[in-house]
């Protein structure tokens, strides 16, 4: 089994790559920093040492960089299995008072790298008649976040990216899957005083997509909603 996930080197992205890892899949995942990118591939080598694993330094909303990353991974697995569309960025600002610029931003790596990806490996998946495709949403796409303006549309967009993949992918035998997560405890958070008790974990996320890629080809979870218990 071949896996790439984009965002690959901490937080939900990580766990997901190990969570695959230990499923025995050979993983190819990017990020921007090289630091946390080769500490997290190390990780998938102790996980799974059997499989030659990929560590691209890319940053995914500059389209030629994302395209590399895409190819390496071909050239080095062929056929891929699972693609995880993962990689995005949260910016906190109202709609209207947010610096000019901040949505095409944030749509370029949030919306756009999504699409990219898509339509990169889907055409194998169509010929072989299988693969999956997870498309990291966001609870904000069901709902404003009002102190995030343009990630809220990136990330609507990104749900309406999903449902239109997987009608046109569902002939082909192609799974799309639309993960939701909620507050999720990443480093992100690191710093800042919060009750773990009120986030669910990365972990908990990348377990349910695995759960959700091993169902029968007779069956697929088209929304994956994951939220804190509290």
């Amino acid at each position: 089994m071949n896996v790439v996930i984009t965002g690959g080197s901490k937080g939900i992205g990580r766990a997901i790559a190990l969570a695959f890892a230990g499923e025995g899949a050979a993983v190819a995942i990017c990020a921007r920093g090289r630091k946390e990118l080769d500490e997290t591939a190390g990780e998938l080598r102790r996980v799974n040492p059997d499989a030659r694993h990929i560590a691209f330094p890319a940053d995914c909303s500059r389209r030629e960089e994302l395209i590399a990353f895409f190819e390496k991974a071909r050239e080095n697995f062929g056929d891929v299995d699972v693609l995880v569309n993962n990689a995005g960025v949260y910016r906190e600002a109202t709609l209207l008072e947010e610096p000019e610029g901040l949505l095409e931003e944030t749509l370029e790596l949030n919306l756009l790298a999504a699409y990219h990806g898509a339509r990169f490996f889907s055409g194998g998946m169509k010929t072989r008649k299988s693969g999956h495709i997870f498309n990291i949403c966001s609870v904000a796409s069901l709902r404003p976040v009002v102190a995030a303006g343009s990630y809220t549309i990136s990330k609507y967009a990104l749900l309406g990216l999903s449902k239109t993949l997987r009608e046109e992918l569902k002939p082909f035998g192609v799974k799309v899957t639309s993960v939701i997560p909620g507050s999720t405890l990443t480093a992100s958070w690191e710093g800042v005083p919060v009750d773990a008790s009120r986030f669910a974990t990365a972990a908990d996320v990348a377990s349910a997509i695995v759960g959700a890629f091993r169902l029968s080809v007779h069956s697929t979870i088209e929304e994956l909603l994951i939220t804190p218990t509290m």
